[in-house]
This record gives C-alpha cells, sequence and structure tokens, in this order.
C-alpha cells in the first residue's frame, strides 16, 4: 500500500499535483485553512511527500510551523522562490519551478517544461506526466538555482514592465525590448545580489525568451505586479544598488495615483 500525500493548500495549483498523485494512486490528505495540521501530522506520520502549495506570502509562515516529522518531506513550488527562502529554516525540500498556469474553470496552460530537483524529484513528475503537463529532473543545485532565477527573472520583469506597457509578453519583447532590456538588467542584478552568485545574463536573457515563446499571448500584468514592484525596489535598496529604470516605473505608478 502507498503512503499518503499531503497537500497544504488546495487552490487551483494545489489541485493539479492533486489530481496527478491520485491518478497514481496515492491517497491524498489536503490541508486548508480549518484544518488541524498538527493532529494531522499525529494521524500521517510519514507521507510520502507533502506539498507546500500556499501563496507567497504564506510560505514563510507555513514553514516556521510545519510538523517536525514532515519536513524531510516537503515539496515547494512558489514563485520568487530562492535558496535562501528555505536555508533559513534549515530545510532541504524538493523544488519545482512551476511553468504551467491554471485558472478556475479552465484546463491547466503550459509555457515550457517545469523543472525540478530534489529527494522527491521523481514522484513530481510522474504526477505531472499524469495529468499530462510536461516536467524535467534537474542534475544539481546549481541547475535548479540557476532555473529559480530564470523564472524570478521572466516573472519580475513582466510585472514591472507590464505596469507601463500593459500587453503580452510577445509585445514586450517585439515593441518595448530596450525598456525590457532596462528593467532585466536590473532584475538581474538584484537576483545576483539576493543569491550572492554571478549569473551569465545574456544566457538568463535567452531562457526567458524560451518561455515568452511558449506563450506570447502571456499577459504581462497579473494581480502581484504592483507588489512585485515594491518587493523589487526594497530589495534594491537592501543591497544599495542602482535601479533607476525600475524607479522611474514607480514614479510613474505613484502619478497614475
Amino acid at each position: 500500500m502507498k503512503k499518503s500525500v499531503v497537500v497544504i493548500g488546495v487552490g487551483e495549483m494545489g489541485g493539479v499535483f492533486a489530481r496527478g498523485f491520485l491518478r497514481l494512486g496515492y491517497s491524498v490528505s489536503p490541508v486548508i485553512r480549518d484544518t488541524d495540521i498538527n493532529q494531522l501530522a499525529k494521524e500521517i506520520v510519514d507521507p510520502e511527500l507533502v506539498l507546500v502549495a500556499v501563496g507567497e506570502a504564506d510560505l514563510q509562515a507555513m514553514l516556521e510551523t510545519v510538523p517536525a516529522n514532515w519536513r524531510d518531506s516537503l515539496v515547494l513550488l512558489q514563485n520568487e522562490l530562492l535558496p535562501r527562502d528555505w536555508q533559513k529554516h534549515d530545510l532541504h525540500p524538493t523544488v519545482i519551478s512551476v511553468w504551467f498556469e491554471k485558472k478556475k474553470g479552465q484546463d491547466a496552460k503550459v509555457l515550457i517544461p517545469s523543472p525540478v530537483y530534489g529527494d522527491k524529484s521523481s514522484l513530481i513528475h510522474d504526477a505531472l506526466a499524469a495529468v499530462d503537463i510536461p516536467c524535467k529532473i534537474l542534475s544539481s543545485a546549481e541547475v535548479l538555482l540557476f532555473e529559480l532565477v530564470v523564472k524570478n527573472v521572466y516573472i519580475v520583469i513582466t510585472n514591472i514592465s507590464g505596469l507601463k506597457t500593459g500587453g503580452t509578453v510577445g509585445e514586450l519583447w517585439s515593441d518595448h525590448r530596450d525598456l525590457a532590456n532596462e528593467i532585466s538588467h536590473e532584475v538581474i542584478a538584484i537576483q545576483q545580489a539576493l543569491t550572492g552568485k554571478s549569473f551569465d545574463a545574456d544566457k538568463l536573457i535567452d531562457a526567458m525568451v524560451v518561455a515568452f515563446n511558449g506563450d506570447l499571448n502571456h499577459k504581462c500584468m497579473g494581480r502581484s505586479a504592483p507588489a512585485r514592484l515594491q518587493r523589487a525596489l526594497d530589495q534594491a535598496k537592501e543591497f544599495s544598488l542602482d535601479v533607476p529604470a525600475i524607479l522611474a516605473i514607480s514614479a510613474r505608478e505613484y502619478q497614475a495615483e
């Protein structure tokens, strides 16, 4: 008999993974807002996997309180993830950089295969394959870091640029490439400061463009765009980085208000 899989946060994204686990024959135990997580951890002492599918804003609080017997089975999937997010809790999770979106009432839409690294990578790969979503297992933590930074660069650049341009990622790259390049180099500088690592900017941008081409009609600006702008400004200030292009968009937003 297979062990249980725990899914913390059963929204649209958590639901996609839960369906995959079920198709593989696992029982899935959801953790929702009124679940007594510590009681559930007493009942499911040794889960096969614990998928943390809460939103970015709730991640740190969840990692601080996750039951001790679940810590070695964690899988993280949030946007803007970096190693410092889990290392501060002395965790060694499996991490997936999700490159598909799932909206209510719609099937999952894939941009490119989602890279994953960690002890639970094979199960994540198989669960997504069961629901026809491509996933690639990475060879090292170093490759994972690059992939996480690519996703961060994509999200932050498109969201911040979109506050000025609106439109799609295809339009951003074809009609506003100078702006996108200016924002790109500032966002990459922030990512380097956050990780303490240097990256080849051209390789990051090339990888971002591959994701652009996966869905040229993907909207630049989501609901989280203003928060991502403010977070980028806060991070730049933390590391004393000069980010004039991001500041210009911030000034424009405040003037618009």
